[in-house]
């Protein structure tokens, strides 16, 4: 910078002198800079009020190319076509699309994760519905590179909660002795209340049995339109027919995925935890008492979070009357209610 004001007073004061005396200092810059050429390396820096101030002179004078030395007259033309380049480059900038703002960005993101069905121009509607103004282009620029977590297909959470109203689950689960026999018991879960339709008890689980406690706990045209088990040899033959003839699909889980059947296996958690674990097994004849009193509990007075804390057999809110309590296997838990 201050090269470039000493230059500048030097061009006023050139001015108000005489011819001769420019001419003789002309002569003896050109002489000077044969002189440095010689030592100055091959390839010099300008910095860029160097090559501002060179255009410029080009801009005004284009003669003057005859007499720059230091370097070529291509050299200056270059310099003159990049800022153009850079001065068009910031035009277009300052009037093209606005940036969107980073929230914005991560939304678009997040609707690309949950729904796999949706492309740009569902995820593009939806944000205009939300009252953003963005084009449909620079959605699908902010898709790409998004894993989206459904994949190809629906999620098993997903195919479990649209037909939660027609799913049934049935699981087998062991209860040891007092006398360190095994019993096994049966559960059997509907998925729209979480209601435990049966559970019961016995030493032999056979398929012939199972497919009797299918009988039993689905008369006539109450059967669920899709059974989810798993892969277990005991339920066979027997079985698979018997749920054939009631209209049921049976639709049993992979190998190794209990996660797949996740409603039961909560719900055998939940007894184990809250009933078995707290007791001894003395028999079959108790075990099935137990569990009969257990589920009774559960499908009429225990509170679900996934039911927005009511029983899966709505227990309606009482708010007159006294407070009072009513044991439940043995103290164990309480039903609370009022009493007029």
């Amino acid at each position: 910078m201050v090269g470039m004001l000493h230059l500048l007073w030097g061009w006023w004061l050139d001015l108000f002198r005489s011819d001769k005396d420019l001419k003789a200092e002309n002569l003896a810059l050109r002489q000077q800079l044969i002189v440095l050429r010689r030592a100055a390396p091959r390839r010099l820096r300008f910095g860029r009020l160097d090559r501002m101030m060179f255009v410029w002179l080009f801009r005004q004078r284009p003669e003057i190319l005859r007499a720059i030395r230091i370097l070529r007259p291509e050299t200056i033309v270059r310099w003159h076509r990049q800022g153009y380049r850079a001065i068009w480059r910031w035009k277009s900038h300052a009037v093209g699309r606005p940036k969107i703002d980073r929230a914005l960005i991560a939304l678009i993101r997040r609707m690309t994760r949950d729904n796999f069905l949706w492309g740009a121009p569902r995820i593009h509607g939806e944000l205009l519905k939300l009252g953003f103004d963005v084009a449909q282009a620079t959605v699908a620029k902010y898709m790409k590179n998004v894993r989206r977590t459904g994949g190809d297909s629906q999620t098993w959470r997903t195919f479990l909660r649209n037909h939660a109203d027609g799913i049934a689950s049935v699981d087998l689960f062991t209860v040891p002795t007092i006398t360190f026999e095994t019993l096994y018991a049966f559960l059997i879960l509907r998925h729209r209340r979480r209601e435990i339709v049966s559970i019961t008890a016995t030493g032999s689980p056979t398929a012939d049995w199972l497919a009797q406690q299918m009988r039993e706990a689905f008369p006539w045209d109450t059967a669920p339109a899709i059974l989810i088990r798993d892969n277990d040899k005991k339920f066979g033959t027997a079985f698979k027919r018997r749920l054939h003839s009631m209209g049921i699909r049976d639709r049993p889980t992979a190998y190794r995925s209990p996660w797949q059947n996740g409603y039961v296996e909560r719900a055998i958690g939940t007894v184990r935890r809250e009933c078995l674990d707290h007791l001894i097994v003395v028999n079959e004849r108790q075990l099935r008492r137990t569990l009969s009193s257990f589920a009774d509990y559960y499908n009429n007075c225990r509170t679900h979070r996934a039911l927005a804390k009511d029983a899966p057999t709505h227990r309606p809110v009482e708010r007159r009357g006294a407070a009072s309590k009513q044991q439940i296997l043995g103290g164990l838990h309480h039903r609370y209610g009022r009493m007029a």
